[in-house]
Order: C-alpha cells, then sequence, then structure tokens
C-alpha cells in the first residue's frame, strides 16, 4: 500500500458515512426499476420518502424502522417537508399539484388525517415547499413562479380550532420565473426565482428585491441565523448564490452587505469521502478553479453554508469567507440536512447518510466501529490535527497503541509504520506548547504545573539521567540557596526599597531553578507563583535568622570568654541537622500560642453571635454597632495584619496570602498595552475616582488579604464569615463615627477572606453611587483571588482569544456570581465593547446592575438591547420591566438610549425647539430598546417626564406615543403638522382624530403650519438625503388630504360641511373630485343594498309569520 498523502493544515472537517441505508431500501422495495425514491425530508424524528406511485414512507430514525405509508392517488410525490415545531405535521406535493398536509396523530394513536388540501397549483410542476417556524402553515412554489400559503387545520384544537381556517388557501405573490428554493425565518419568505431572490414580510405584506443585478438559472438562497456567540439575539442573514461561485451576503431587510467569490478558493484538491464502500485517495496535485452554479444552499451545523451540484458537495464558512471542505460525491439529485447530517438522493434512487465531524471525532468513531485500516488512514491524512493535546480529550495515546496493533503486519505494513510516525508527533492533553513543530523528543511527553514548572513523562516508563538529575536539583535548591544568605546581606535588604528587594528575590529564585527542557519551550512562570515563592523563601529564611542569633546569644552567655575563638562555630556546624532543629523547636513553640488564640476568637465570636442572635440587638443598629466593635478588636489581634496588631511586628506574617497594591499594578500593566484604546478614558476616571480617598488621607490603600494567615476552624470560619460581613454591610450603610472602628473599605481590604462574597456583592450594586471606592476594593480582591488560582479559565482569558474564553466560561455551570464577575471584569479590560455585548448570555447570574459597575455608558447600553432581544418577541416588555428595581431605572435608560448611536439635535429640532419637518424618519441606534421603554406600565408622572425627555430630544415616534397615552391629542396633532407626515395619522399605531372637533382642529392647524412646511423641506440639513438609513416618509399633511381623509370616515358631502365650519375654502385637484364621486357612488349603492336587504328580511319574516 502507497503511503498516505497529508492533506493541507487548513483542512479540520471531512463527510463521513458510517450508515449504510441500503438494507432499509430493500425492505421497503424501493430499489427496484418499477419502484423508486423521488424525494425525501428529515427532521429529528423522521426520515420521510417519497416514491415514483404516490406513496410517502415515514421511517423513524431511532434504530430505522418504518412507522407508517401515506399514498396518495393523484400521482407521485415530489415535495415533502417535515414541520419543524410539530413532527405531527407533514407536507407533501404531488406531480399533479396537489398539496396535502397530514396530521399523523401518532400521540393518540389515531389514524393519519389529511387537515388541509390545495389544488392551487394544478397544471404546474410544485418545485418548493417550506414551512412556517411557529405556525401551522406551508408556503409552497411552483414552476410558473406562484408562491401560495396553505394553513392548515388541527384536529388537536378541536371543530372550533378546525373551523376558523376559512380561507387555507392564499396567494402570497407571483415572482417572473419558476420557483427555485424557498426559505422562512421570523415572519419573512426568502423566494428565490430564476432572475432573482424576494423577500417578503407575512404580517406586513411588504416585498422587497434583495439586490439590483438579475442572474439567469437555478441559484437557491437561505436564512442563516446567527444564534452562537457575540451575534446571540442578531437578526438572521441572508445568502443568495450568483453566477461565477459567488454569493450575496445580505442583511434581514434585504440589503446587500457584499459578495463572497468562492471560484480561486476552490482551486484546490477535493478531500475524499470517508466511506465504507471505498478506500479514501486524496490527490494534491488536482487543483483547478470552479465556475459553479449553485442551485440550493442550506444552513448546515455549526454556522455553515452547504451547497452541491450533480458530482459535488461544497461546505463553506461564509462569516469568514473560507471553503471548509469540498467532496467529490457522484451523481447527486437533492440533500436534506438536520444539523450536522446529510441525506443524499441519487439519480438511481440509492440513498446515503453522511456526516460532518471534525477528523478526530471521525477517528473516534470509526475505532468505535473497530474499522481499523479506514481509521490509521484518516490519522496519516489528518495527522496535524490528530497530533495536537485538544484532540487527546477523544483519541488517547493508548487507543491509537491499540489501532496500530490491530493493522495487519503482511498487509498493511507501510500504513502501520507511516501510524507509528504520527503517534511518535502527539502531543499530550493540556500541554501548554500547542505547536506541532516541538523540539520535545518525541518519545516524552509532559504537563505543566502550577508553578510553571514542566514534570517530563516517559511514555515508556523509564527516565533519563537528565530528568532525574533535575529532580535532585530541585529538592535541593533551597537549601543550596539558603546557604548563600548571609547575616549582613538580610539586615541590608531589610532596610532596602521593597521593590528593588523584590526583584533581586525573583532574579535568585529564577536562577535557582533548573530546568532540562529548552529554553524556547518553556514560559515564563507566573508572577503571582513566584512571589509566593519569594515571600515563602524569604520568610524562612528569616525566622531561621533570628534562631540562629537567638541561639548565638545563648552561647555568649555561656562561653563569653572563648567568643573569639568560636566565633565562626556557627557556620561550621552540620546545617541540615541544625534546620531540623531549630524547625521543630519552632513548631513546638508556636503551636500553643496558635491555639490559645483560636479558643479566644472562638470564644469572642460566639459571645458575639449568641447577643446578636437576640432580636432587641439585630434590629437595633446602635446596638449591634456596639456588639461588633467589641468582638473587632480580638479579631485584630489574632487574624489582622501584623503591624496593626499587638505582638511584634513581622515581614512575613501574611506570606503569601496578601496582595498589596503595587504589585497588582505591576501585574495588570502588561495587559493595559492590549486593551482597546475606548477603555481609556474609563479606566482614568475609575482611577482618579479610586484613588482619590486614599490620597486625601496622604497613605497607600491597604493590601487586600485573600487568604488567612493562620487555619481556622470550619465552624469556627462559618461563624467569623456571618459576623465579618455584616459588620461589612452595617460599616458601608450606616457611615462610621468613631474614629478608631475599622472603615467599610478598609476592613473589606483586610478580612476579604473572611467575607460571604455573594452578599458583598450584592451591597456593593446597592451603594455603588454612594461609595465607589467599595465597589473597586471587591473588584480588585476578587481579581487578586483569581490570579491566585490556576484555572483554565484564567489561562484561556489571558491569551485574548474572546470566544474561547465565553466558551470555558459556559463550561463552568453552575456559576457563582463573584468568581464570574471577576473573569468578565477580565474579559472587559481586554475586549472591551465586543466582550460586554456577550455577556447577556451570563444572566440571571450578572444582572444589568452588575454591567453598569464595570462598562461605560455606551457599552452598558449594547449589552443592555442584546439582553432584551435575546428573549422572544412576546415577551421582551415583560422581561425589560423585571430589569427596572428600582422604578427610576427606567428614566436613566431611556435618557442613555436617546443619547447614544442617536440624530443630531439639530436635525430633528429647529432653533426654538420645535418638530423639524420629516425628522421623525431618522433612525435610532437603539430604537427597539426606546419603544420598549416608552411601552412600560408607568404611573402619570412618570410618563410625562418621559415624553418631556423624547420631545427634548427629539424623538418625535416615542413623544407621539406617550401624548396619545397622555390624552394629550392637540399636543400630538400639533406635532404631526409639523412633522407633515399623513401616515402618522393613518397606522395602527398613528393618531388618529375621533370626534368631528379633532378633525376641525387638525385642519386648522395644517392649515397654519402648511407654509413653515413648505419652506423646510427644501434640502437643508444633511442635504435632505436621510443618510443614517431610515426609510422614506409618508405623504403631506395639507387640508385637501384631510379632508379626503374625512370623507373616507364621514362621507364627502360631510366633509364638504365640515370645511365650510371651519372657513376653509380648499380647491380640491381633479384627482381629489374623482375620488370623493366615487365614494359618493359607494355610498349610494351600500344604503341601496342595505334597503333591499331588508325589505327581503321583512318579507321572509311575514312569510314565516304566516
Amino acid at each position: 500500500m502507497p503511503l498516505v498523502p497529508v492533506v493541507p493544515e487548513n483542512h479540520s472537517h471531512v463527510l463521513a458515512e458510517f450508515d449504510c441505508l441500503d438494507p432499509l431500501l430493500s425492505a421497503l422495495r424501493l430499489d427496484s426499476g418499477r419502484l423508486k425514491c423521488t424525494c425525501l425530508a428529515v427532521s429529528r424524528k423522521w426520515l420521510a420518502l417519497g416514491t415514483s406511485t404516490g406513496g410517502l414512507h415515514l421511517i423513524q430514525r431511532e434504530g430505522w424502522k418504518q412507522r407508517l405509508i401515506l399514498t396518495h392517488k393523484e400521482g407521485s410525490i415530489t415535495q415533502v417537508a417535515c414541520c419543524p415545531h410539530d413532527e405531527d405535521f407533514i407536507a407533501v406535493a404531488t406531480s399533479q399539484g396537489l398539496v396535502v398536509v397530514w396530521e399523523l396523530q401518532l400521540e393518540r394513536r389515531g389514524r393519519p388525517e389529511r387537515v388541509s388540501v390545495s389544488w392551487e397549483h394544478r397544471g404546474h410542476a410544485i418545485t418548493a415547499l417550506c414551512w412556517d417556524t411557529s405556525a401551522l402553515r406551508v408556503f409552497v412554489g411552483d414552476s410558473g413562479g406562484k408562491v401560495t400559503c396553505l394553513r392548515a387545520g388541527s384536529s388537536k384544537l378541536g371543530k372550533v380550532g378546525s373551523a376558523f381556517v376559512i380561507f387555507p388557501v392564499q396567494t402570497v405573490t407571483t415572482v417572473d420565473s419558476r420557483v427555485v428554493q424557498l426559505g422562512y425565518q421570523d415572519g419573512r419568505l426568502l423566494v428565490s426565482s430564476l432572475s432573482r431572490c424576494y423577500l417578503c414580510d407575512t404580517d406586513r405584506e411588504k416585498f422587497w428585491r434583495v439586490g439590483n443585478k438579475e442572474r439567469d438559472g437555478e441559484y437557491g438562497a437561505c436564512f442563516f441565523p446567527q444564534n452562537r456567540g457575540l451575534l446571540v439575539g442578531q437578526p438572521p442573514l441572508l445568502y443568495c448564490a450568483r453566477p461565477g461561485s459567488r454569493v450575496w451576503e445580505a442583511s434581514f431587510n434585504g440589503e446587500v452587505l457584499s459578495t463572497h467569490q468562492f471560484k480561486q478558493l476552490l482551486a484546490c484538491p477535493p478531500l475524499p469521502l470517508i466511506t465504507y464502500r471505498n478506500e479514501p485517495h486524496y490527490n494534491p496535485a488536482q487543483k483547478s478553479s470552479q465556475s459553479i452554479a449553485f442551485p440550493k444552499l442550506l444552513y448546515l451545523g455549526d454556522q455553515n453554508l452547504l451547497t452541491w451540484t450533480d458530482s459535488a458537495v461544497y461546505i463553506f464558512t461564509p462569516q469568514n469567507g473560507q471553503v471548509l471542505l469540498w467532496t467529490e460525491v457522484k451523481d447527486l439529485v437533492d440533500i436534506v440536512v438536520y444539523r450536522s447530517e446529510l441525506f443524499c438522493l441519487h439519480g438511481s434512487g440509492r440513498l446515503s447518510h453522511l456526516s460532518l465531524l471534525s477528523a478526530e471525532r471521525c477517528v473516534e468513531r470509526l475505532l468505535r466501529r473497530e474499522s481499523w485500516p479506514l481509521a490509521a488512514v484518516v490519522c496519516c491524512m489528518f495527522q496535524h490535527t490528530i497530533t495536537t493535546g485538544r484532540a487527546r480529550k477523544s483519541i488517547p495515546i493508548d487507543r491509537l497503541e491499540h489501532l496500530r496493533s490491530q493493522l495487519s503486519s503482511s498487509s498493511h505494513l507501510e500504513l502501520s509504520g507511516q501510524l507509528e510516525e504520527v503517534i511518535n508527533k502527539l502531543e499530550p492533553l493540556d500541554s501548554a506548547c500547542s505547536s506541532r513543530r516541538s523540539s520535545i523528543s518525541s518519545h516524552e511527553s509532559f504537563n505543566v504545573l502550577d508553578c510553571g514548572i514542566y514534570r517530563v513523562i516517559s511514555r515508556r516508563g523509564s527516565q533519563s539521567d537528565e530528568e532525574t538529575g533535575s529532580l535532585i536539583n530541585q529538592s535541593t535548591s533551597e537549601e543550596e540557596r539558603l546557604k548563600e544568605f548571609s547575616f549582613v546581606q538580610e539586615e541590608d535588604q531589610v532596610e532596602q526599597d521593597p521593590q528593588s528587594s523584590e526583584r533581586t528575590e525573583a532574579e535568585r529564585s529564577e536562577q535557582g531553578l533548573q530546568f532540562h527542557l529548552p529554553l524556547s519551550f518553556r514560559p515564563k512562570p507566573p508572577r503571582i507563583a513566584l512571589q509566593a515563592v519569594k515571600d515563602s523563601v524569604s520568610s524562612f529564611v528569616k525566622k531561621t535568622t533570628e534562631k540562629i542569633n537567638t541561639l548565638q546569644m545563648n552561647s555568649e552567655l555561656r562561653q563569653r570568654s572563648d567568643f573569639k575563638e568560636t566565633k565562626n562555630f556557627y557556620f561550621s556546624f552540620d546545617y541540615k541537622k541544625t534546620l531540623n532543629t531549630i524547625c521543630r523547636h519552632r513548631v513546638y513553640d508556636e503551636m500553643p500560642n496558635t491555639e490559645a488564640d483560636m479558643q479566644e476568637l472562638r470564644a469572642a465570636t460566639e459571645q458575639a453571635i449568641s447577643q446578636i442572635q437576640d432580636p432587641l440587638v439585630l434590629l437595633d443598629p446602635a446596638c449591634l454597632r456596639e456588639t461588633l466593635l467589641e468582638w473587632l478588636p480580638v479579631l485584630e489581634r489574632i487574624l489582622g495584619p501584623e503591624e496593626h496588631g499587638s505582638g511584634a511586628a513581622k515581614v512575613d506574617g501574611e506570606e503569601s496570602f496578601s496582595i498589596s497594591g503595587e504589585p497588582t499594578e505591576s501585574i495588570t500593566e502588561d495587559e493595559k498595552k492590549e486593551e482597546s484604546p475606548e477603555l481609556g478614558g474609563k479606566k482614568a476616571q475609575c482611577h482618579s475616582a479610586d484613588k482619590e480617598p486614599e490620597s486625601s488621607k496622604g497613605s497607600p490603600p491597604e493590601p487586600v488579604r485573600v487568604g488567612s494567615p493562620k487555619p481556622v476552624p470550619s465552624d469556627l470560619l462559618a461563624n467569623l464569615t456571618q459576623l465579618a460581613t455584616l459588620y461589612t454591610e452595617l460599616s458601608c450603610f450606616r457611615k462610621q463615627q468613631d474614629e478608631q472602628a475599622l472603615g467599610c473599605t478598609n476592613f473589606l481590604r483586610r478580612y476579604f477572606f473572611l467575607l460571604d462574597k455573594e452578599r458583598v456583592r450584592r451591597m456593593c450594586l446597592l451603594c455603588y453611587e454612594e461609595q465607589l471606592e467599595v465597589q473597586s476594593s471587591f473588584t480588585e480582591a476578587m481579581l487578586g483571588q483569581l490570579l491566585l488560582l490556576s484555572s483554565k479559565v484564567v489561562e484561556v482569558i489571558q491569551r485574548g482569544d474572546l470566544l474561547r474564553s465565553l466558551r470555558s466560561l459556559r463550561e463552568l455551570q453552575p456559576w457563582s456570581a463573584p468568581p464570574l464577575l471577576a473573569h468578565l471584569h477580565r474579559l472587559y479590560e481586554k475586549h472591551g465593547e465586543a466582550a460586554v455585548r456577550s455577556f447577556s448570555q451570563f444572566y440571571p447570574t450578572i444582572t444589568p446592575a452588575d454591567i453598569m459597575t464595570m462598562a461605560q455608558q455606551s457599552h452598558f447600553l449594547a449589552y443592555l438591547d442584546n439582553l432584551v432581544q435575546s428573549r422572544t418577541e412576546g415577551h421582551r416588555l415583560s422581561f425589560l420591566q423585571s430589569l427596572l428595581e428600582p422604578e427610576s431605572l427606567r428614566q436613566d435608560w431611556l435618557e442613555l438610549a436617546l443619547t447614544h448611536d442617536a440624530p443630531q439635535h439639530c436635525d430633528t429640532l429647529t432653533p426654538d425647539g420645535q418638530p423639524r419637518w420629516h425628522s421623525h424618519c431618522y433612525s435610532w441606534g437603539y430604537g427597539r430598546l426606546l419603544s420598549l421603554l416608552i411601552h412600560l406600565p408607568a404611573d402619570l408622572s412618570s410618563k410625562q417626564k418621559m415624553a418631556e425627555t423624547c420631545r427634548s430630544h427629539g424623538y418625535w415616534i416615542g413623544y407621539l406615543y406617550l401624548c396619545f397615552e397622555l390624552q394629550c391629542r392637540t399636543e400630538a396633532f400639533a406635532t404631526i403638522c409639523k412633522l407633515d407626515d399623513i401616515s402618522l395619522l393613518e397606522e395602527p399605531e398613528g393618531v388618529e382624530p375621533q370626534t368631528l372637533d379633532e378633525w376641525k382642529l387638525l385642519i386648522q392647524l395644517s392649515q397654519q403650519f402648511s407654509s413653515v412646511g413648505d419652506a423646510e423641506e427644501v434640502p437643508g440639513v444633511n442635504g435632505g438625503s436621510w443618510s443614517n438609513g431610515s426609510a422614506d416618509c409618508g405623504g403631506k399633511i395639507s387640508p385637501e388630504s384631510l379632508t379626503l381623509m374625512l370623507a373616507r370616515t364621514a362621507g364627502p358631502d360631510r366633509a364638504m360641511a365640515v370645511l365650510e365650519e371651519c372657513g376653509v375654502q380648499v380647491v380640491l385637484s381633479p384627482q381629489s373630485e374623482l375620488v370623493c364621486e366615487l365614494l359618493r357612488v359607494t355610498e349610494k349603492r351600500q344604503r341601496a343594498m342595505i334597503q333591499t336587504m331588508l325589505e327581503r328580511c321583512d318579507r321572509f319574516l311575514w312569510s314565516q309569520h304566516a
């Protein structure tokens, strides 16, 4: 067997065929020459097969069992579609133009029933079927270009529900040529014909053409949902095929955004189909550009686009404009998809079931099926994917070793040797080195410890002398470093600058740690881990020095006369033995003091707990504060920092548990370069706000302690947490007047390791505006606690990949709010608005109040809009209402939305504050959020305040709605006349006059403002071109147009009488006179018809009475 060629590194997925459907077709007798499969459809539960004799076979996908056969005498089955939201319904089209909707009634074990039938397309070939995604209706397209909608009655609603479907068939539109493909998403129907694509709003009965250029041929189109990652809540995109291997990308409104050209990208050899039928072959030399017409487009799996011809399948990733793969598949007629599964119908009537999956997943499934040679071929062909550390999750090393052992030494000798080379290149799981070009020996693997040390593991159970030597050097490095210290250097280091001492200690520890690995693959150890090692070493050396000095002083008392001869004695004795003795004495001396301190702290804590259980103490802030102040000194003396306690000051008291402000700043200093520029203003403001109280005191901030300096029993820790959290809340909401009492911020930073993080988070949200330093200290403490932890999420966030960071956070479920909030802080610092838009997926663990304390106002507004739009349309209003705690947030959010991504005031307001002509046609960036905010239920004063806010910012649509709610109809009519748009009186949400007095007022206002409107109509501000994407506005408001509206409502004669009463003389145009005359004729005929019907009813009643 020749060597298997290796595919390029940009290919990571394959199409594989694991199941053979030939036995299923044989059992259904669909493999004969007379009876063939003509069409197919797939859903989560069913595989539907239409036949040439009019039968429809429903196959249950679980076990591939046949459940039903639906027969049709109206011709062969040409199209079939399964309802996506109710699998009890299926639509079928026949060759004679019949469309039938079946209700299977499997749940009630009844007989399948035809609930709707349409002969609207008789004589035409039906070319496309498409279900509504939420309602029981089917869209049908035929070869004549006609598109209809067939509503399906349901027996689940009973006879009453079925009777309401009075007109089950409606014509949606007729396009210029044959319908190629239909698609439906979120209330809009996509129709692709031979010449162009059309977009139909089925609810409002509006139609758009997608693009301006026509085409000639079968070209498909489809919707592309955006429901992953940062795109959650965004409207779907449209993709329309064009000649020459091109695809249009369009918005949900039909506007072409870009053109993707795949002609040159397809100049690559096809990937082989992984199938049991034949051995896969890959020819790297087969390269030529392809100009293809894509007859249909389908949304596939994870943000992929699928199309095909009669000889190949093409899969694209349009979001980055790349070809995922293309594979040759012979004699293709049709393809249907469900998630990442493809069901292909071939010209011979044969079916094939393909799956799109990554190469490592393909190998895993082949190994489960014991397809050893095929799995080995895929491993060798996609070795760039198989050798990565990520692939070890699905394909461990032992499974690949087992695969190599299963290959025959006679028939697969070369394949076995090639697989051995792949195994030698394997990277271990969670390896810090993800490069495939690692220079580490192929027979070794390694992992990385939390402190940054590489642990090298031999796969064959033996270690080299270098590895053993490195472990010995590590164990002795600390003793060797201790021997190098002298007492004079220790005393000098205490007097030196702390930062310089940290640098020297870090350099010394860096020199002492020896690794037998190439330096290019040894990452820099985490700074926090090095700081902890430094603190631990310096603490031990400090205490050892003190003990040696103590022993020296005692010996001086006993041997004062011989001091000169024996002054170097303490440097010449057995060092190890002395160290062991010192450590043993130190443990024995300090243990009784620690136990006594814990007993004292336990007694004080239990006394405080018993006191606050008294309701009279708990509900009286003064008594509660007095109780906590009695407990606080004991806590300060035992668990407080050494410089604040009663004992002697020690440099090493907290060791690695405290994080001072300076190291924290140095850690984040390198990351500030990676932050987006837009965060600069906010970070500077927050930094100045946080530092303000500290600078006023003239002292640096206290270090944040995230770990206890002494071990605390769990039961005592629970009581301490309760008291410490209670003290923090009391000192936050009730400012301390006693100078000796510890403030909220200092207490939080000093005893963060005792606090209930969730309660402190809620406290910070409540007092955020009054005490910014409390929130900043809490955030700093949580970030410091995360940095001390060795977590995969922290490493992923540090790399700067936003999508992988969000995926890692989702894997942490169930979430805890404080650590998750700290992770989101890190993401926001790195990615800015792009990150905060995706935080809506963490609701309700992370609330909008949390984001308000973190992000800029404009970024918070984007988050809020995404959060609200992520809900279904019917639940958005109630969901937004639930977020308004307190109610005053409505006004704040309204002003935010009116001041960001909004038209300028000069475009919507005149210098005197009046509405500018047609200024309501400008689009507002957060228009959907504004509409929801003003539609929320509110009291009278709140609505008046919102109306005034909308007026002052020129948001006239919202102002008119609020005027209608407040019954300020006169102001609304005056505003409409100044805006000069008659559609504001006609639309369902418009303010329509109710009485003749209102009509008179409106006509008088229109005559008053008509001259002003004509003066402003000329291009002025922005050139009058509505350059920000708004739609064209409606007709003008004039006495003549209002007269025609009134004539339609009250009749032409009554309308002319109202004009005379108002003293307005209007000369009607010939067209308006014709409309009035037609209205008069219509009114007379209606009266005559009513009179005739009344007379007939009267005669009928008299005849019945007789």
